[in-house]
C-alpha cells in the first residue's frame, strides 16, 4: 500500500495542473534574461516539406483484397512473330479462337513504403509489394487454333513482385525533385519465379514547387508500364487543399488523378481514376530465351472512402469500374523489351479483349501524415 501512495504522489507531482499551479505561485524574475539575445537563424537553410496539409495519409504498410465482377473474355490464337516471322499488324483484326466467362478476377495485395532516410534535405522510402491476379473462368469454348491461354490463367493466375524506391530531394524552401525507380517481376510463375532478365524497370523524375502549405505542383517524365506496354509519358503533379481544408486534389497525371473531400480529420473521400498494368510473362509460351508477355493494362474510375480506425490504422473501401485498356501479347526476342508507344506498328503475338466490369477493393493500412 505504501508503494501505491508514493506512485499517486509522483503522478500528481508530474501532472500539468500541478505545474500550472506552481507557475501561478512563483513570481518569475524576468530581469535575469535581459542580457540574452535572439539566435541569428538567417544562415540556417530551410527546405520544402515533402507534403502539404489536407492530403490523404501516407501508407507505410497496407494489405487489401481486390475483386472484379464477372465479364466475358475473347482470345485470338497465339503467334510468335519474333521467332517465326509471323503475326499481324496492330490495326488488323485477329480471329477469335477462344472465349470464356470470367467469374472472378483478383486476389491479395500487399504494399509497403518504409522510410530509410528521413532528413530535412533528403527523404528515401523503399517498399516491397506483391499483387495477385487470380482467375476463375468457366464455359471455355476453343477451336483448333486456340492457344489454351484461358485454361492457363484459370490454373496459375498472374503474379507481380515489385520493389519501389522513392527519393524526395528539396533544393530550397520551395523547389524540390522527386525520383522514383521500380523493378517488376510479372508473370504466371510459382515459387520458382522466372528468369531475372524478364524483370522490367520503370523510372520517373519530377521537378516540383511547394507554393505554400496548401499547394504544390510539379512537371516531369516517366518510363512506365502503367498500361502494359513500355511507354514514355510526361508527368503532371498538382496537389491542392482549399482554405477550409474540406476540398482538394491529389493528381499525378497520367497515372492517377483524384478529387478529395475531407469529412473531418478522421475520414475522407477520393473520386477519380487510376491506371494499372504490367507486362506478364506466360511461361508455357516462352521458348528458348524469348519471353511471351501479356500487356495487361486497365483504367479504373473509382470512389474510395478512407476512415481512421483505432491508432495509426486506416481502413479503405474502394468501388469502381474496370475498363480494359489492353490484354494483347508480344513475343520478345531474347526477352529484350522494345518501344511501341501509342503509335508503333510492331506485330502483336495475340490480340485479345476483355469485357468491362465493376470492381471492389477493401483494405487496412498503417499510416502517417
Amino acid at each position: 500500500m505504501k508503494h501505491i501512495y508514493w506512485l499517486l504522489f509522483l503522478a500528481v507531482l508530474a501532472s500539468p495542473q500541478w505545474a500550472i499551479a506552481q507557475d501561478e505561485d512563483d513570481e518569475e524574475d524576468w530581469s535575469m534574461y535581459e542580457e540574452l539575445e535572439l539566435v541569428d537563424d538567417s544562415n540556417v537553410k530551410r527546405y520544402a516539406k515533402p507534403t502539404i496539409v489536407g492530403l490523404s495519409p501516407t501508407r507505410f504498410l497496407s494489405v487489401s483484397w481486390d475483386m472484379q465482377m464477372p465479364y466475358d473474355m475473347s482470345l485470338s490464337a497465339a503467334r510468335f512473330p519474333a521467332s517465326q516471322g509471323t503475326g499481324w499488324g496492330v490495326d488488323e483484326s485477329a480471329p477469335i479462337s477462344e472465349t470464356g466467362t470470367v467469374n472472378f478476377t483478383g486476389g491479395f495485395r500487399f504494399n509497403s513504403s518504409i522510410p530509410i532516410i528521413s532528413k530535412s534535405n533528403i527523404v528515401w522510402q523503399s517498399g516491397l509489394n506483391y499483387m495477385r491476379v487470380g482467375y476463375n473462368i468457366s464455359d471455355i469454348q476453343a477451336d483448333g487454333n486456340a492457344s489454351g491461354l484461358a485454361s492457363i490463367l484459370n490454373e496459375t493466375g498472374l503474379n507481380n513482385l515489385n520493389w519501389t524506391n522513392t527519393f524526395y530531394v528539396p533544393m530550397t524552401e520551395e523547389n524540390f525533385f522527386i525520383f522514383q525507380g521500380l523493378l517488376d517481376m510479372s508473370g504466371n510463375y510459382g515459387f520458382s519465379l522466372q528468369p531475372f532478365n524478364t524483370i522490367r524497370w520503370s523510372l520517373a523524375a519530377v521537378y516540383g514547387k511547394r507554393v505554400n502549405e496548401r499547394k504544390r505542383w510539379g512537371l516531369g517524365l516517366a518510363r512506365t508500364y502503367r498500361v502494359g506496354n513500355l511507354n514514355y509519358v510526361p508527368v503532371v503533379m498538382y496537389d491542392v487543399t482549399s482554405a477550409d481544408r474540406k476540398w482538394g486534389t491529389e493528381i499525378l497525371f497520367p497515372a492517377r488523378a483524384h478529387g478529395r473531400y475531407n469529412f473531418n480529420k478522421n475520414s475522407l473521400l477520393l473520386f477519380g481514376y487510376e491506371l494499372e498494368g504490367q507486362s506478364y510473362r506466360i511461361d508455357e509460351f516462352s521458348f528458348g530465351n524469348n519471353s511471351f508477355e501479356i500487356r495487361r493494362g486497365e483504367l479504373r474510375p473509382r470512389l474510395e472512402f478512407q476512415k481512421q480506425i483505432p491508432g495509426p490504422f486506416w481502413a479503405h473501401f474502394q468501388a469502381g469500374y474496370r475498363i480494359d485498356w489492353t490484354f494483347n501479347a508480344d513475343e520478345l526476342s531474347g526477352s529484350r523489351e522494345f518501344f511501341r508507344g501509342f503509335f508503333g506498328t510492331q506485330d502483336f503475338g495475340m490480340i485479345n479483349s476483355l469485357g468491362n466490369a465493376a470492381y471492389f477493393n477493401v483494405g487496412i493500412s498503417f499510416v502517417t501524415f
